[in-house]
């Protein structure tokens, strides 16, 4: 099949075990990137993808940011769904008097409520800097500027995150996503959203004359498993979770072993 769309989540699956781009990556991606679109589908913000996508050399291609919450071509927003300013507010109050940090995100905005541990690390993982400034005077001007967030992220003890976690399914199961990629990370969008949803969007906007079946994608986690199912390659690295492994079309190796890069250069010839 020549596949004329790849679409790759980022952590996890393509960066390396130092959470960079290997030179193999790179020249898969330049290999073949003059005759498949390249779109890297994150729940990353979009500044924390475009030093990737330069990386690269895909600088013109659209970008899935927030797991499809937001879905830029260039500086042109073709979807943006949000988290509900009043829900936003609900996690905060869940988390206050605890140990966990509230990262709120929303297009290439990155709001802290202390430069801490998890700060730095987001920083460090990310290569972007955050505002940081108390969460009431974020959630105040979010209110006030009718805005909602693209990504709620909590960070802290997994006893926290556990409770956080069971409370926010109670409550806005119909609402939210409410993914813990770790058992200290929890990360919350839009239940409206998903990786498939945002191709669909690319398909229906940006790539018309492509079909499901032309889409080759990359992952390794739950949120990446609906992208996989429905694309007409679905590769799992081998570090994916068993559920990932079990669904898809082609495992390949790791991705401290760049299995993005071998598989790419197995499949697309």
């Amino acid at each position: 099949m020549n596949y004329k769309l790849l679409c790759s989540d980022i952590d996890g699956t393509l960066l390396n075990k130092d959470r960079g781009l290997s030179p193999a990556t790179i020249t898969q991606f330049n290999r073949i990137k003059d005759a498949c679109h390249c779109v890297l589908a994150s729940s990353r913000m979009p500044d924390a993808m475009r030093h990737l996508q330069r990386d690269l050399s895909i600088e013109e291609s659209p970008l899935i940011a927030y797991n499809g919450g937001l879905i830029l071509a260039g500086r042109r927003v073709l979807t943006s769904m949000e988290i509900p300013i009043e829900i936003v507010s609900q996690i905060a109050a869940l988390a206050s008097g605890t140990e966990v940090h509230v990262s709120i995100y929303h297009s290439d905005d990155w709001f802290v409520p202390q430069w801490d541990y998890w700060a730095e690390r987001e920083t460090n993982n990310t290569k972007v800097e955050p505002v940081v400034r108390n969460i009431q005077d974020t959630l105040s001007e979010f209110k006030q500027t009718n805005r909602g967030a693209h990504k709620v992220m909590c960070m802290g003890p997994a006893e926290d995150i556990a409770k956080i976690y069971e409370s926010l399914i109670g409550s806005y199961q119909d609402e939210l996503h409410v993914y813990k990629s770790k058992d200290t990370y929890l990360e919350i969008a839009n239940k409206k959203i998903s990786k498939k949803s945002a191709i669909q969007t690319l398909l229906d906007q940006e790539f018309t004359d492509l079909n499901w079946g032309e889409v080759i994608a990359f992952g390794d986690n739950y949120n990446d498993m609906e992208m996989l199912e429905a694309v007409g390659m679905g590769v799992a690295v081998g570090n994916a979770k068993p559920e990932v492994l079990a669904m898809a079309d082609y495992i390949t190796k790791t991705n401290k072993e760049d299995g993005v890069a071998m598989a790419m250069k197995a499949i697309m010839k």
